[in-house]
């Protein structure tokens, strides 16, 4: 009998599918372990790093999943395409919100996080060599999924020059033809850019001419300052004939961890998605989906103080980083800074550096692309007092 390897106990050696190891290191995983091991080792760490609000979930929303905890009947597999109390709920909300009609019965899909619908999408429409419109910098998860998908990337360059948005009349014709679909993020992660509603008539334009699907990733519309009102893609005319629109309660309502969000929009779309996720998960636990209804229908203020919270602890970063020197212009939206790197730093140098002699978790722009090279994004996800140290430590560094 064959003796069992030791480091490998189950006495098998597989490797794992090439899907897997054409994956990146997932960027926030690997900052997460760096995060804890500072804080194993002692140190007292500032993390900058994820975007993982620190308030708290507003009160109503916490008794109402308690409420529905309590309740028996919500104890059984969910519903795979939601409970019709949210899917009205996210009808009303686009309404009120965006001024869109949706069908509640074929237009909207309530998603265990609108991380697992934009990673799943892929799935229902790439087959090997299709290609796949990424904008970077970006969220990593478009590239991932497209990977896992067997689909093949294809990045839309983001620079500042443009306002962050990317220029269609450079995509590669060859690879147009072989498009199925294009992710979009406004307002921005990393950088906090914004758009006018126009610019989504563009898109519009581009996904009719070269038969794409467009895939908008909307987790920070309602996150915005300054009087600036992000728009929704289904707002463009015929937006719905090309495209869907993923929403999420994470950021808007602090529910990161309770995994609900939602995608809406061309229905074929979301037959599809719905398909594959039929086919993998079992839905959001009804408990958390009625603390969704909550959230969409109940009262928005304690949603308006938090974001006076962001932009004041905005205003206290980046003014005082420019005080010091440092470049940074106020985004519009979202709880990211995204900051230019002072010279004689990368990327992953300042990010380094920041960690090792301050202490302080950052994320460095070239994760999300290789366009993010000379940037460096901070969260807005500690108090304003842990922003300030977190300044004085960097006046210390380079004292």
């Amino acid at each position: 009998m064959k003796a069992v390897d030791e480091e490998n106990p189950v006495g098998i050696d597989l490797e794992v599918a090439e899907r897997l190891q054409n994956l990146p290191p997932y960027l926030f995983a690997e900052i997460d372990k760096v995060k804890r091991r500072l804080i194993s080792e002692g140190k007292d760490v500032i993390n900058l790093g994820i975007g993982d609000p620190d308030l708290p979930t507003p009160d109503h929303i916490i008794e109402a999943l308690y409420a529905a905890a309590k309740d028996p009947s919500n104890h059984q597999y969910a519903m795979d395409a939601g409970m019709p109390e949210l899917r009205q709920a996210i009808v009303d909300f686009y309404m009120k919100r965006f001024g869109v009609t949706l069908d509640p019965n074929t237009e909207v899909l309530p998603l265990i996080g609108s991380k697992e619908g934009i990673c799943h999408m892929p799935l229902a429409y790439i087959n090997q060599g299709d290609y796949v419109l990424i904008p970077e910098p970006g969220y990593p998860g478009y590239q991932s999924a497209t990977i896992l998908a067997g689909g093949e990337s294809y990045f839309m360059p983001l620079l500042e020059k443009n306002g962050y948005l990317p220029d269609f009349d450079l995509i590669d014709s060859q690879v147009s033809k072989k498009t199925k679909l294009m992710f979009l993020n406004y307002p921005h992660n990393p950088t906090g850019a914004v758009c006018e509603a126009n610019f989504f008539d563009k898109v519009v334009e581009y996904a009719k001419e070269h038969n794409t699907l467009i895939c908008h990733d909307a987790a920070y519309t309602e996150m915005s300052y300054d009087g600036y009102k992000a728009p929704s893609f289904l707002q463009a005319e015929g937006a719905k004939d090309v495209g869907i629109e993923f929403h999420s309660l994470s950021k808007t309502y602090n529910m990161t961890g309770w995994r609900i969000g939602f995608a809406v929009g061309n229905a074929k779309a979301i037959a599809a998605l719905g398909k594959v996720k039929a086919n993998i998960d079992s839905g959001i636990f009804q408990a958390v989906q009625l603390a969704g209804v909550a959230a969409l229908n109940g009262p928005q203020e304690p949603i308006e103080k938090n974001f006076d919270i962001y932009k004041e602890r905005r205003d206290i970063l980046i003014d005082s980083l420019n005080e010091m020197g440092w470049k940074v212009q106020k985004a519009h939206a979202t709880f990211y800074v995204w900051i230019p790197v002072p010279p004689g730093y990368t990327s992953s140098e300042l990010t380094t550096a920041l960690l090792e002699k301050a202490h302080i978790v950052t994320t460095p722009g070239n994760g999300f692309g290789p366009s993010g090279e000379g940037y460096i994004r901070m969260a807005l996800t500690v108090p304003k007092e842990r922003l300030l140290e977190a300044v004085n430590r960097i006046k210390e560094m380079h004292s």
